[in-house]
Order: structure tokens, then C-alpha cells, then sequence
């Protein structure tokens, strides 16, 4: 599992994945978003406006890793 620290009490999905790298442009999360390839809490969410916050899981179709979000 890897921490990814963000600096607000939220962040939407999208700009997380951003965020933490795992994507280079908006244009890539809104398509991996919409094509069910990413996971919030164990659940496929489609929903790029999505809110993380503090201890949601984020996992992507094809990468073992799992990502949580903390709080700086």
C-alpha cells in the first residue's frame, strides 16, 4: 500500500490520480474513470467529481498497488 498526501480535506478523484502520478493528463483519468478501471473503497467508480478524503482506497484495473489518501 502507498500513501499518498494531499493537502485539503478533499480531493475529486480525478485530480488524485493526477496528483499522485498515476496519470499524466486530465484527458487519461477522466478515460480510465469512465472505463470502470478504477476502484474507490473496493467499489468501480465512474464518477470523475468523485471526493476522496482521508483513508479512501484508490486501485487501478492492471497495477497491484493500492493507494490510500492521507492527510498532510
Amino acid at each position: 500500500m502507498q500513501d499518498i498526501r494531499i493537502k485539503t480535506e478533499e480531493i475529486q478523484l480525478d485530480q488524485f490520480l493526477k496528483w499522485a502520478n498515476l496519470v499524466s493528463t486530465g484527458g487519461e483519468a477522466k478515460s480510465l474513470i469512465q472505463a470502470g478501471k478504477v476502484r474507490v473503497n473496493g467499489e468501480i467508480d465512474t464518477r470523475r467529481s468523485h471526493k476522496l478524503s482521508e483513508g479512501d482506497l484508490v486501485e487501478i484495473a492492471g497495477q497491484d498497488e493500492v493507494y490510500r489518501v492521507i492527510r498532510e
